[in-house]
């Protein structure tokens, strides 16, 4: 039987025209906004136990305003630089840790073996995060950048940490004075990832915070000699293992990754807040007051959540878990038993906890198990598509325990800097969101059916074309404008370098060519940048969609390479498309589109794309990295 035809268009939306009553009714729900935020100020007034709790609350206020600031003013392409510099920084947790070491050169009870466990594994994540980040960063130099001597900056950081080493003998207030250093130099660390030019100078800025961090919170410390080389061992294992394994890291494997460093900072809080519990309920229980409790509460819950599903989004990105979402029936019904056995458990640990230690075991233990499996279970129900999300809004989490662990010691640095990656997290879910046409509520519990590996064949209205590597290479030569729209297919295919030769090979030639990123292309916010950098293509000729949306219909070639949901006119064409209204790169408006894909299958939310049968497109089915090598030979000829 003849194919169907394809979905009628829909017809051009009307310009609206806002009315005085339109803008007073934006105007209104404003106001509203800021009425509830005056009442919850109002009511942490009332319900506040102490003056600590009030100073760290303004703390925490204060930090996330400008954490709100300035992760809102980081580059579009620098996110994932973002994402790994926040997980060196959460690694602030390792101050979590040292404050229930002890025992000598080994731990000799349970609450110090988690302490040191805490420590280590921080440590992975403190110099993981920092390398992994350092090695994206000069992705992005370019042979005309001026020469760079950020090393100098250790010249000014050691004797600040040597300096304070010297005053904190006889003036005990030096240590307070370094942690704000630490902290100002954590906010310099994000806030230099503003631009290009400034963001290895950020770099610098947060590992320059993280250690005086950690130096400040070993000025506060009167251990024997003996617990100071349990320490070294705790931060130099953790540190050379997080070396090791951000070594092997590529752009390709960042997502995985990213996760897996979350799962460790979830853990270390998990540990650092059961370690604190044991050790205040053996010797000074007077110290278990409310906010101790909930703080050690909220960490382990947070904690908890943030290492299961770091693990199972670990193995959906890495191949080891079917990226299709886990459909159980009940689905709904377990997380909210999961959920409400979770409060239970924080209800008894804040009620009994202090006076009766075996029920705040209890608990302990109770919040671990069922947090622990509300992430498993939430996150191995949440398919591939929602990834790049779900990685994100883990980021978030880890920030948020962070900052219940400042609450739990009274340490403002870690209230400081956790609000700054709670905050970081949450911009970046509410930037994939919005370009998923999704709330997160929908990615958390309503997700996607996604197309496994994109094995299914998309449903054909009307047959489409093929072309040739060499036809493609004639055509390219004879265009005047090239844009290249990579999708996660090139960093699977391992192509980045191929395209990157091609389109240099254009611009010698006068062809304009460049390339056009969606923020959800990939498998993270930003991989696709820093993959692009690898292979050197220049910052400046990789724009976002918004920067280039509006010159696909000035282009003669638009190359599509791997990429499907990202450029899919349903999306705009079809209202019952599953990813109706997300926005997309109008790729279909240049006057010729080549779309390199393996096969026709859909991608990864399992729609339709009517944009491989267009009048005006080409398929070039195969392995990219072979085509785009025989393209960059006959464009040599």
């Amino acid at each position: 039987p003849p194919p169907p035809p394809p979905p009628p268009k829909p017809p051009p939306k009307e310009e609206v025209v806002l009315t005085e009553e339109d803008y007073k009714a934006m105007y209104t729900e404003s106001a509203k906004k800021a009425g509830y935020g005056a009442a919850a100020m109002l009511g942490v007034g009332l319900v506040s136990p102490t003056a600590a709790f009030s100073n760290m609350f303004t703390t925490f206020a204060l930090s996330g305003v400008i954490g709100y600031q300035v992760v809102w003013g980081v580059a579009h392409s620098l996110h994932s630089p973002l994402m790994a510099v926040t997980n060196a920084v959460s690694g602030m947790t390792a101050v979590g840790g040292m404050y229930t070491m002890g025992g000598g050169l080994v731990p000799s009870t349970l609450s110090e073996t988690l302490g040191f466990t805490a420590t280590a594994i921080s440590a992975v994540n403190i110099t993981g995060g920092f390398l992994v980040t350092k090695k994206m960063l000069d992705m992005f130099k370019r042979p005309t950048d001026p020469p760079e001597f950020y090393e100098l900056y250790a010249y000014p950081t050691a004797g600040f940490i040597g300096g304070f080493g010297l005053i904190n003998l006889g003036f005990p207030q030096a240590a307070s004075i370094a942690a704000t250093a630490s902290a100002l130099g954590c906010i310099g660390g994000i806030a230099g990832l503003a631009s290009q030019s400034t963001a290895r100078m950020g770099l610098v800025s947060g590992m320059s915070g993280v250690s005086i961090g950690i130096a400040a919170t070993i000025g506060s410390l009167s251990w024997p000699a003996s617990t100071y080389v349990q320490l070294a061992a705790a931060l130099g294992g953790g540190g050379f293992a997080g070396y090791e394994i951000a070594k092997r890291v590529d752009p390709t494997s960042l997502p995985q990754t990213v996760a897996a460093f979350h799962s460790l900072v979830g853990l270390a809080a998990v540990f650092s807040a059961a370690a604190d519990y044991l050790e205040h309920a053996a010797h000074s229980p007077e110290m278990l007051d409310g906010v101790r409790l909930t703080s050690i509460a909220l960490a382990s819950v947070i904690g908890g959540v943030t290492t299961t599903g770091s693990v199972i989004a670990f193995g959906k990105l890495n191949g080891n878990l079917s990226s299709a979402p886990l459909q159980l029936e009940q689905r709904d019904q377990i997380n909210m038993a999961a959920g409400a056995g979770t409060v239970a458990m924080m209800g008894l640990l804040m009620t009994m906890g202090h006076s009766h230690p075996a029920a705040g075991m209890v608990a302990l233990a109770g919040m671990g198990v069922l947090s622990g499996g509300l992430g498993l279970h939430m996150t191995a129900s949440i398919g591939g598509a929602d990834m790049p999300v779900v990685i994100t809004v883990l980021n978030s989490y880890s920030g948020w325990a962070l900052c219940a662990e400042g609450f739990m010691l009274d340490k403002p640095i870690l209230t400081t800097v956790g609000a700054l990656i709670g905050s970081s997290g949450a911009i970046l879910t509410h930037i994939m969101c919005v370009a998923m046409n999704r709330d997160i509520g929908s990615v958390l519990f309503k997700p996607l059916k996604t197309n496994e590996g994109g094995s299914c064949e998309v449903k054909s209205y009307a047959p489409h074309t093929e072309t040739s590597a060499d036809a493609l290479a004639e055509r390219l030569l004879s265009a005047k404008s090239v844009v290249v729209v990579p999708g996660y297919g090139l960093a699977v295919a391992k192509a980045q370098y191929a395209v990157a030769e091609i389109a240099s090979k254009l611009r010698a030639r006068g062809v304009k060519a460049q390339f056009a990123i969606h923020p959800v292309a990939g498998r993270m916010p930003g991989q696709l940048n820093v993959l692009l950098a690898e292979a050197g293509v220049p910052y400046d000729i990789v724009l976002e969609m918004e920067e280039i949306n509006d010159d696909f219909k000035d282009t003669d070639i638009c190359l599509v390479v791997g990429a499907n949901d990202t450029v899919n006119s349903a999306a705009i064409e079809d209202p019952n498309s599953i990813i109706a209204g997300m926005p997309v790169l109008h790729v279909w408006e240049a006057k010729n589109v080549i779309v390199m894909k393996r096969s026709m299958g859909a991608g990864y939310a399992g729609a339709d794309n009517p944009v491989f049968i267009k009048d005006n497109t080409d398929m070039l089915l195969g392995d990219a990295k072979k085509t785009l090598d025989a393209i960059k030979a006959k464009l040599d000829d």
